[in-house]
């Protein structure tokens, strides 16, 4: 990711500081970069603060396994599915199933 597409990234989202799309879009640019601390804090502000946005739950769950963290990642696909099945979101669940099937 370039200095240039993070400070733009920033810069909106300091105008719109709740958005979620921006929190998951810079949280994806720090996986990118290969600095998982950073995507992990955004993921997890996700989580507390917008925690209906389905996307968060699957790639967090991923951070917390390449971190070695499966009990967390497990938690964390659960919680997803659940909300994903509120939402009605099959995709979602799909996945986020799937992710949790190749940790058991």
């Amino acid at each position: 990711m370039s200095t240039k597409r993070l400070d733009q990234l920033k810069a909106m989202l300091k105008e719109s500081p709740h958005d979620a799309f921006l929190l998951f879009a810079l949280a994806k640019e720090y996986e990118k970069l290969g600095e998982p601390e950073t995507a992990l804090r955004y993921y997890l502000h996700l989580e507390e603060h917008e925690p209906g946005y389905v996307g968060t739950y699957y790639h967090l769950g991923k951070l917390y396994e390449q971190a070695g963290e499966a009990d967390l990642a497990w938690q964390t696909y659960e919680k997803g599915m659940e909300i994903a099945r509120r939402a009605g979101d099959q995709h979602a669940l799909g996945e986020l199933a799937a992710a949790k099937m190749a940790l058991e």
